[in-house]
């Protein structure tokens, strides 16, 4: 047990909180002659935290960051504009036009001007989420369109192969460098390095779940040092260490060197009390962080909008119809397509390797669709042909919860399954589902019938879209997953649904389907 804070002649400490290694531990200050009132001393500092250095690390680093980017963005612009200079014209540019020399020295900086109105550098917009990518890429055509209107309006009969050439070789390398930042910084932030220390102000259950939360995704690179709670004998039985009381959110936070507060929702706080914490919190280029109630909401469908002084957080709908939707569906379609031409030899091979045990080469199952429609699927079959009769008999053998069954040994995987498996090539015969539109390359797992049958209403909203060969749940773990956070993950796609998060999907699929996490 480790002593945080040791008490003071005539106190007793008592425990407030714990932190890994120890607990931290509050002096209850016996009242002194002549009065009733009993005080305490909270620590403020927590051993198992890092030291805060002196200079506010966050900001000088969020700082360097952007500054890191401004000067990439320039040369990926200045890199695209003599590719495609080289490119269009061959060795000798100079030789059509000099005008183009100056051009290709002043897109970069025409580059930098774009992204900045599209405040693609602004550090709400930096590191988590597809907002990042689809500003980069905003920009890209918000140039492209500006250069073709001046080149009209001047008469300046700019070559249409140049700006073909440079802006989209520009607009993939700014968004290939952000990637390439973002993976290295989410590998640190995972090994719990360059966190922004957050003090979290709110009740003493909100506390405990947003903390479980942080911790669970550190790449949104938060890490709680410490809690305000109402109440100064409220405990925590785990991380963070209580520090205080709402009245003591400065001081606290000047303890621990935080970089940010979070106030959860709480009726203790109101606007009145909320504004005169932004105030204090100002004076030190604190962060302040107002949580809503609100979960797994993209930051795109909600907007601020200030009535009389009040900020009303607008909540849009989910776009799941009309034009969005048609998109996703040529989208799918034209991917299914071109992959199963390319990987028609590879599928005939598996094809031929899983007729080696007995039984047919593709196996189909009724799984339930959007809006409930049953349809066919397909799989490459991984079990032998009695799996399911003897599934019965392995019940209380299961190793998640939920309606799913999962085992890790199952008997009834042949050999040649178990690899199909843990490549997920099994699944490959869903592109044909793709095709017939009963599937999506991205969406929700599809869901067996009885699985279906014992949904409650919240869970029912799954079946609003397409089922998805592969999804959020595939990359954020697969078989590791419990049944109720599989579900909250396809219920956060189905809120936030949007093409770039779909590519980004795809891509994090090619990363889990190689390293085999959760395959089984």
């Amino acid at each position: 047990m480790q002593r945080v804070d040791a008490p003071r002649p005539g106190s007793a400490a008592i425990p407030y909180g714990t932190v890994e290694g120890g607990s931290v531990y509050a002096t209850k200050v016996e009242p002194t002659t002549g009065t009733s009132e009993v005080s305490y001393h909270i620590p403020l500092s927590d051993p198992a935290l890092p030291p805060r250095p002196d200079e506010p690390w966050w900001s000088h680093w969020r700082g360097r960051y952007v500054a890191t980017l401004y000067l990439l963005d320039l040369v990926v612009g200045l890199g695209s504009a003599v590719a495609a200079l080289s490119l269009r014209f061959g060795p000798d540019p100079t030789e059509p036009n000099h005008a183009y020399i100056w051009i290709t020295f002043g897109l970069p900086f025409a580059w930098i001007a774009t992204l900045s109105l599209n405040r693609a550098y602004e550090a709400r917009h930096l590191l988590v989420g597809t907002d990042e990518y689809a500003r980069v890429f905003r920009s890209g055509l918000a140039l492209t369109a500006a250069l073709a209107l001046i080149s009209f309006a001047v008469n300046l009969r700019l070559a249409r192969g140049y700006l073909l050439i440079a802006m989209p070789l520009m607009t993939l390398a700014g968004i290939a460098v952000r990637y390439v930042f973002r993976q290295r910084l989410h590998r640190a932030w995972a090994r719990g390095h360059r966190l922004q220390r957050v003090v979290l102000v709110g009740p003493r259950q909100a506390v405990i779940d947003v903390t479980r939360r942080l911790r669970r995704e550190r790449r949104h690179g938060l890490g709680v040092v410490g809690a305000c709670l109402p109440h100064p004998t409220d405990r925590l039985t785990g991380l963070p260490p209580v520090l205080g009381t709402f009245h003591d959110v400065g001081r606290a936070v000047a303890e621990v060197g935080a970089d940010a507060v979070i106030v959860l929702s709480c009726p203790e706080i109101d606007g009145v009390a909320l504004r005169r914490m932004a105030w204090q919190l100002e004076r030190d280029d604190i962060d302040l962080i107002v949580a809503s109630t609100l979960v797994d909401v993209a930051g795109d469908r909600t907007t601020i909008r200030p009535v009389d002084g009040l900020p009303l957080l607008h909540v849009e709908h989910p776009r799941l119809r009309g034009g969005r939707r048609l998109v996703k569906n040529v989208f799918d379609w034209v991917v299914a397509a071109v992959l199963l031409i390319l990987l028609s030899p590879v599928l005939l091979v598996i094809a031929a390797l899983v007729r080696l045990t007995p039984g047919p080469a593709i196996f189909r199952q009724e799984r339930v669709g959007r809006g409930g429609k049953p349809f066919q699927i397909y799989k490459f079959r991984t079990m032998y042909v009695d799996a399911e009769a003897r599934l019965a008999e392995l019940r209380d053998l299961n190793e998640t919860d939920g309606e799913l069954f999962k085992m890790r040994q199952d008997p009834r995987v042949t050999p040649h399954g178990r690899w199909l498996r843990r490549l997920s090539l099994d699944e490959l015969p869903q592109l044909v589902n793709v095709l017939k539109g009963d599937m999506s390359l991205v969406g929700p797992r599809p869901p067996l019938a009885r699985e279906v049958a014992n949904y409650p209403s919240d869970m029912r909203r799954r079946l609003v879209v397409k089922p998805g060969l592969t999804g959020l749940w595939q990359v954020s773990g697969r078989s590791d997953l419990s049944w109720e956070e599989s579900i909250r993950l396809d219920l956060s796609y189905v809120e936030n649904w949007s093409l770039a998060m779909d590519l980004a999907i795809l891509t994090r699929t090619l990363t889990a389907v190689v390293r085999s996490s959760g395959a089984y």
